[in-house]
């Protein structure tokens, strides 16, 4: 949904040296009112700040403190039972490790005054989890060595070499996860039936088109860079990443069939020095005007679906989870990776060095 943008790192790809590092957080002085709230950092911080911090802050009194945490020293956080924080804003994946962990507390959609929560679909929704913008991963090409309109469109044409020749790259599993999902696609399965996932049939489709891949990008910033200087014509790519670059001149378009959907998402921590804020903040966030600044920004989609109205046609034609785009997208599955993702590590480190 990108992030980052965000580097998608996973907190088991994060390792067990940061949890073994004690947690170590100077805590702002105390405010008369605030939340305190993870982001990513970076631009993603910056557009967050304009769009939903300062704005909350001027309708309520109450004051964001951004730390951007990494979700490994979140985790380590929780586990110590020390929470100094209020509010994680991270990818779904990570606020699953979170959960799993007792780190979470329910959501009290009931109390919103600023959102509808039937203004946002059910699949971006849990108990304790509510998803705030949409990234995706995208079949991404260069324009200059293949022209708009003559672009594999899916992945069973990007796995066609001979169709459309050219250096390829996907992605590797220390950007979180590996495109079994794509190689899936490639070999026949439909997009609502990938999960669960095959892993041997994915890891067979994978050896397939491994000869003709030039490198497996690691970082958001190594993808969009090998793309932009035509290392590679065509690859995975984050569609934030894609579309920075296109932004500042880059000849790179986005064939959005088949993409997988991804989910930015907040959730409330357990035992947070202001609960009742951060039940607030959520809330404020989620509104249809607060979430348009990721869209102008940085092309994450909004997950409330009421603020498409608020954006361009055109703008809307290029973000995740618009209602055209939605056709040709699937949702990826977070619980599926959280148990599994231990084991297609173990068969990747294996396969990439066969």
């Amino acid at each position: 949904m990108t992030r980052s943008i965000l580097t998608r790192r996973t907190v088991l790809a994060a390792g067990a040296t940061a949890l073994a590092t004690p947690y170590v957080w100077s805590k702002p002085a105390r405010a008369a009112a605030q939340v305190v709230v993870r982001n990513p950092g970076g631009a993603y911080s910056d557009a967050q700040k304009e769009y939903i911090y300062d704005p909350f802050t001027k309708e309520t009194g109450i004051e964001v403190v951004i730390v951007p945490s990494t979700m490994a020293k979140l985790l380590a956080m929780v586990k110590s039972g020390s929470a100094e924080m209020d509010v994680a804003d991270a990818g779904l994946d990570g606020l699953l490790t979170i959960g799993n962990a007792g780190g979470l507390v329910p959501i009290d959609y009931g109390s919103w005054k600023y959102a509808d929560i039937k203004d946002v679909a059910g699949e971006y929704v849990t108990p304790t989890t509510v998803a705030t913008n949409l990234y995706a991963t995208v079949l991404g090409y260069n324009k200059e060595a293949i022209p708009e309109g003559k672009q594999p469109k899916g992945w069973a044409e990007f796995w066609d070499v001979e169709k459309f020749p050219g250096d390829r790259m996907l992605a590797d599993m220390a950007s979180g996860m590996p495109n079994l999902e794509f190689a899936l696609i490639a070999d026949g399965v439909p997009m609502d039936k990938l999960f669960p996932l095959d892993i041997d049939r994915a890891f067979k489709s994978l050896s397939n088109i491994k000869p003709h891949i030039k490198k497996f990008w690691d970082t958001g910033a190594l993808s969009a860079q090998m793309m932009a200087d035509k290392d590679v014509v065509l690859g995975s790519i984050w569609n934030g990443r894609l579309l920075a670059a296109a932004d500042k001149g880059a000849p790179l378009a986005i064939d959005w069939t088949q993409h997988m959907l991804q989910i930015q998402a907040y959730g409330i921590l357990k035992n947070g020095p202001n609960p009742t804020n951060a039940q607030l903040f959520v809330d404020y966030s989620m509104a249809p005007k607060s979430q348009v600044g990721m869209a102008k920004l940085l092309h994450y989609g909004p997950s409330n679906r009421k603020s498409f109205d608020l954006l361009d046609a055109d703008l809307v034609a290029a973000l995740p989870g618009s209602p055209e785009n939605l056709k040709r997208s699937f949702l990826q599955d977070v619980d599926w990776w959280d148990k599994n993702r231990a084991k297609v590590n173990t068969i990747w480190s294996k396969w990439i060095l066969s």
